[in-house]
C-alpha cells in the first residue's frame, strides 16, 4: 500500500474529508485533492502535519505499521486528547464488537435526526 492510499483510508476511517484535512494541516485542498486524483504521496514537509492532525505515527503513515495490519486502526490514546470525555469514547468504541458498534452508529444517527427535527420547530 502506498503512503497516499494508507492516508485515505485513514482518513476514511476517521471520516476526515478532504476539506476538514486541508482545515486542520493548512495544505491546501488543491494539493490534497492531487495525492488522492494522481495516487502520488505528500511530500516529507507534509507528513508531520498530516500525522497530527491524523493523530498517528510518522511511521505508521509510511510504512503502515500498525495500520495495513490490521482492520481498524488501534485505539487511540487519552494523549491525543485534551478532553478526556473524548479520548474515553474513543477507547470504549474501539474496544467494542462490531455489531455493537453499528448500533451505536445507528443510535448516534437517530440522535442527529431528532436533533434537527427538533431545529425545525
Amino acid at each position: 500500500m502506498t503512503i497516499s492510499e494508507r492516508l485515505f483510508r485513514i482518513m476514511e476511517e476517521k471520516n476526515i474529508s478532504m476539506s476538514e484535512l486541508s482545515r486542520l494541516t493548512g495544505i491546501s485542498r488543491h494539493t490534497i485533492f492531487d495525492w488522492h486524483k494522481k495516487n502520488t504521496n505528500p511530500g516529507s514537509d507534509k507528513i508531520m502535519a498530516i500525522c497530527r492532525a491524523l493523530e498517528i505515527t510518522p511511521e505508521q503513515l509510511l510504512t503502515g505499521e500498525g495500520i495495513d495490519d490490521v482492520t481498524e486502526l488501534k485505539p487511540i490514546t487519552e494523549r491525543a486528547y485534551d478532553d478526556r470525555t473524548d479520548a474515553k469514547l474513543l477507547k470504549d468504541y474501539h474496544g467494542m464488537q462490531e455489531d455493537q458498534k453499528k448500533r451505536l452508529l445507528a443510535y448516534v444517527e437517530a440522535l442527529k435526526k431528532i436533533e434537527s427535527l427538533e431545529d425545525l420547530k
